[in-house]
């Protein structure tokens, strides 16, 4: 996959697992949803167990909005420049 990950991605908020590793998935993880490809909207998703985003081409500080996954038990983000 490459490209953004669409905003609307916070409106799946039964989403238990979301991978997405081994894309070219490129840009910055930060606040504005259209700065990146990581929406701020990925904080909605509040019963997400699981979290893969390694080995793409992600840069730039890691969204705050990630906090908000109180369930979250596995997240990998290894092999980007974060």
């Amino acid at each position: 996959l490459t490209g953004r990950i669409p905003t609307e991605i916070g409106q799946l908020t039964a989403l238990t697992r979301l991978s997405l590793q081994w894309n070219k998935l490129t840009g910055r993880l930060c606040v504005a949803p259209s700065a990146g490809p990581i929406p701020t909207e990925i904080g909605r998703l509040t019963a997400l167990k699981v979290l893969d985003l390694h080995k793409n081409g992600l840069t730039g500080p890691i969204p705050t909005q990630l906090s908000h996954l109180t369930s979250l038990t596995d997240l990998w983000m290894h092999k980007n420049q974060l």
